[in-house]
């Protein structure tokens, strides 16, 4: 089961170097810390252990270690240390180079602020590199210190690769709840607020899509152009996990569809509320503008008005008045405006 509990404020801890964490596979499923300073001089001392280092990727002191340490050419070391985030995935020579993203559980965030990771590995040496907070390679390393994690190389990525994904599955599921229950309110109450919450699911939506179909291409390339310490069930987990991405991807299509349906609902619940309200005040005004006509015409103060000297004059305007109401509402009733 692919731990996604929220973000886990441990991989934020300041080391005073650019490591955040190391490890040290033995090939048997155990794993032991290293510092810094060992990981730099690391060799292989027996047959299938495994460095893996988790860096902060624009901490001092990294790019050199990349370029002279590990003797990575110049244009790879610009692409593990920079801001150009977009997923992608090649072989060079026996290493593998990719940059993921997975989902933001930062505080603060949203969803869709994706938060990249470098990877670089030839098999013996796996480098992860990150700027902000991720919790996936916490967790990953968590599996390791417990005993139960991955043997090798390729399982490590493979098992990286998975928690991401699911990730993403539980950012989905979160936001379905959401549309689950702004249908189910009524949206009378406080459609502004209903409105404001599917843009937001709506921008979600759009940018999980934007950032997570380009990931689907590079972990396309990571199963066909893996070197061969990328093992044939590494292969066949990756192919598994890309299909649950294409699941995740048409998830996030209903998502969208269901966020835009419910929209446009509630938008027409408003046009028809305000039709009708004009179409009463228009019924009003149609009412009230022959009555506002005689009684205008009847209070202008000029000589020779009917009526001034006779006591019941009043009463015959009402009457007058009464008997063109009379005569709107029948023919109202006729036209159907009622």
């Amino acid at each position: 089961m692919i731990d996604t509990s929220p973000y886990d404020p441990t991989d934020d801890t300041e080391t005073g170097t650019p490591l955040l964490f190391g490890r040290v596979l033995d090939g048997h499923g155990g794993a032991r810390a290293v510092s810094w300073e060992e990981a730099q001089e690391w060799r292989p001392g027996k047959p299938g252990e495994m460095l893996w280092v988790h860096l902060c990727r624009n901490a001092d002191g990294v790019a050199e270690w990349l370029g002279e340490g590990l003797g990575l050419p110049e244009p790879t070391v610009e692409l593990l240390t920079s801001e150009d985030t977009r997923p992608r995935a090649f072989r060079e020579g026996n290493a593998l180079v990719a940059t993921l993203r997975g989902i933001n559980f930062n505080p603060g965030a949203e969803p869709e602020d994706m938060v990249s990771l470098q990877v670089w590995c030839d098999g013996r040496r796996l480098v992860t590199l990150r700027r902000r907070p991720l919790q996936t390679p916490r967790a990953v390393m968590a599996e390791l210190d417990k005993g139960a994690g991955a043997l090798d190389a390729g399982a490590v990525i493979t098992l990286m690769v998975e928690h991401m994904i699911a990730r993403m599955n539980r950012s989905i599921i979160d936001m379905n709840e959401v549309i689950d229950q702004l249908e189910e309110t009524d949206p009378d109450e406080d459609p502004e607020a209903m409105l404001d919450k599917i843009a937001t699911i709506r921008r979600n939506c759009l940018g999980l899509k934007r950032h997570m179909a380009p990931q689907h291409e590079a972990l396309e390339r990571i199963s066909r152009e893996a070197p061969e310490w990328f093992e044939k069930h590494d292969r066949r987990e990756i192919a598994e996990t890309i299909d649950r991405l294409r699941r995740y991807l048409d998830d996030l299509d209903i998502s969208k569809e269901s966020a835009v349906v419910l929209q446009d609902d509630l938008r027409a619940r408003a046009a028809a509320s305000a039709d009708r309200t004009s179409y009463l005040l228009t019924i009003v005004a149609a009412i009230f503008l022959p009555l506002s006509f005689v009684t205008g015409l009847l209070g202008i103060n000029v000589g020779g008005m009917p009526g001034m000297q006779d006591p019941d004059a009043f009463w015959v305007v009402v009457v007058l008045c009464a008997a063109i109401l009379l005569v709107q509402l029948v023919m109202f009733w006729k036209w159907k405006w009622f």
